[in-house]
């Protein structure tokens, strides 16, 4: 896949792109974060150049990803961050895989319609929710029962 084809990420940016300075106030960890990124930037610009290599990085990326995400699976009905897992997984394998990239696109549009539609949920079986005037339980103008 060309670099035109792979969808972006933070460690796409060519080097020159990285800021040489920390910001004011976010101490030296973040100007080691810009040259950790430069550095990757570099390291996969590289591989472009070498198709074995580029196909070994890719299958060790895919490999990572895919167990991440079957070890997400397994801890879903447990305790703790199951799902998380899984998302990160996703994220990891969207960083060279397309189809990935925008499956976690979609599932994060899917949970935002979730908590929207959750909030509504809350909204109309709360006990005040009667007391506070809401835009979407209002009847139009013409409507009448």
């Amino acid at each position: 896949m060309s670099t035109a084809e792979r969808p972006q990420s933070p460690t796409d940016a060519s080097p020159t792109d990285a800021p040489t300075t920390a910001r004011a106030g976010t101490g030296r960890g973040a100007h080691r974060g810009a040259r950790l990124r430069a550095w990757f930037s570099r390291v996969r610009a590289g591989l472009e150049h070498r198709p074995r290599l580029l196909f070994a990085y890719r299958a060790l990326i895919g490999v990572l990803g895919v167990t991440v995400v079957v070890v997400g699976l397994i801890l879903v009905p447990l305790p703790g961050p199951g799902w998380a897992i899984v998302f990160v997984g996703i994220a990891l394998l969207g960083t060279e895989f397309a189809w990935a990239h925008r499956l976690l696109h979609w599932a994060r549009g899917q949970l935002t319609r979730f908590w929207a539609w959750w909030r509504r949920v809350l909204r109309r079986k709360s006990p005040l929710a009667s007391l506070v005037p809401d835009a979407e339980r209002a009847e139009p103008a013409g409507e009448t029962r």
